[in-house]
């Protein structure tokens, strides 16, 4: 890997999601040596992903490359790889461009999609959880109408113009959304020559309800905004399995559709290596205790999404986003420096600062502490603290300009087939996912 000896402890930290950076940034220009790990050679900002597979936002508007954001601190050092193994022991963990030994271990590898072990699920939907992913979507999309306007069978246009998207959680409400808005305003000026009309945008909730762990009127409202954009929302209602043809479910209609987006579940991206009680089976998720450390270790730690502290609050674990995973990442920096100096560790409070859902244009839902409203101030709210969190002025920049743009023509300009999605068969994708 090339990494210097030092005399200082060494950090590893395997991903540059907002848990990873979190620690990383508290961190700096410490008497520690950190090291940073990552697949990509960027921060991804997952909540507009859903903006890249729609066309709202260039995909480089929500990425960030990790080496500029530490190019000039003296004690990081950023390598380009996957990690496979970690081997608690002897303090080492096994990569793709070698083996690294450590100090301290923390895990930030954030989350990937649950397809609770359906095999077909898993090949035939579409997941998107990274910018790849969501460029994919994009090309599908397009794809899907330009070969509904060579089709004469109707049925067969039907099929290709019908999305079902599972999952009715923030992903899952904020995609129908943006396609629905899409086939309102957009499509058919592009289209024409098609009837528009045959496009249809399903959502399906397993439970009774949308956006669970938001306020009722908040799951409520979002709904009221979704169906009256047009997207039909099923509620009690479960994806059994899908053939790329056929989404079978248990109800008494099925959804014939050559699209089926998954947004019905995740679970931890844990690495090999640990004994089997530090993870949560069902989850995938690291046991750790109330300062993140993973349970039955000798200097791991996991944070983030990856991480499962139960307590009387979260009996689960806390909730997989960003809010949890930075304010973790940030204890565990302080932990860590305050380790070397002999001081006690604070243990982990989650400070819950609200959620939010945007679902369309002028419409969203916001859940703070004390105030929860919808609607236009809420649209605003959400867009203000979306743009802050990105990371780069640039990307700020450029994201803001593209709302405004969006907002004024009610257009998005990025509808392009940059990487086609090619089929292997009918329904069947050979890209990856």
């Amino acid at each position: 890997m090339n990494i210097p000896q030092t005399s200082f402890p060494r950090v590893v930290i395997i991903g540059g999601g907002f848990a990873g950076l979190a620690v990383a940034r508290g961190l700096e220009n410490q008497d520690l040596q950190v090291v940073l790990l990552d697949k990509h050679n960027y921060h991804t900002f997952q909540p507009l992903l859903y903006q890249v597979a729609t066309g709202g936002l260039e995909p480089d508007s929500i990425a960030f490359p990790l080496r500029k954001r530490f190019n000039d601190i003296d004690n990081f050092y950023f390598r380009l790889a996957k990690v496979f193994r970690i081997n608690d022991e002897d303090n080492e963990i096994e990569t793709s461009i070698g083996n690294l030994t450590y100090d301290y271990l923390v895990i930030a590898t954030g989350s990937t999609t649950n397809f609770f072990g359906n095999k077909n699920i898993e090949r035939f939907t579409m997941e998107m959880k990274s910018i790849p992913q969501s460029l994919n979507i994009r090309s599908l999309i397009l794809e899907n109408f330009e070969e509904a306007l060579l089709t004469s069978d109707l049925e067969e246009r039907k099929k290709l113009m019908n999305f079902v998207i599972v999952g009715g959680g923030p992903t899952g409400v904020e995609l129908a959304g943006a396609l629905a808005e899409m086939k309102k305003g957009i499509l058919p000026k592009d289209y024409p020559d098609l009837d528009i009309r045959l496009m249809k945008v399903n959502l399906i909730q397993s439970s009774n309800c949308l956006l669970k762990g938001m306020s009722d009127k908040a799951s409520k409202k979002a709904e009221d905004f979704l169906i009256k954009l047009g997207v039909d929302v099923w509620k009690n209602l479960r994806v059994l399995d899908y053939n790329g043809d056929v989404v079978e479910t248990n109800g008494e209609d099925d959804f014939k559709a050559a699209t089926v987006i998954w947004a019905a579940g995740v679970k931890g991206e844990s690495i090999n290596g640990l004994k089997p009680e530090c993870v949560v089976e069902r989850a995938a998720r690291y046991k750790v205790d109330e300062f993140n450390k993973v349970v039955s270790s000798k200097a791991v730690y996991a944070i983030g999404d990856v991480a499962c502290m139960n307590n009387e609050k979260y009996p689960y674990g806390h909730p997989m986003m960003a809010q949890p995973a930075i304010q973790q990442g940030q204890l565990l920096a302080k932990n860590l420096i305050k380790s070397l100096k002999g001081k006690a560790m604070k243990p982990f409070v989650y400070n819950d600062k609200g959620s939010m859902a945007t679902i369309g244009r002028n419409k969203a839902v916001v859940d703070l502490p004390k105030w929860k409203f919808q609607g236009v101030f809420a649209w605003f709210v959400w867009m203000f603290v979306h743009l802050f969190s990105l990371i780069g002025f640039r990307n700020k920049a450029v994201v803001f300009l593209n709302w405004v743009y969006s907002y004024i023509r009610f257009d998005r300009e990025t509808r392009l087939i940059i990487r086609p999605y090619k089929r292997k068969n009918k329904y069947s994708f050979e890209n990856d996912k």
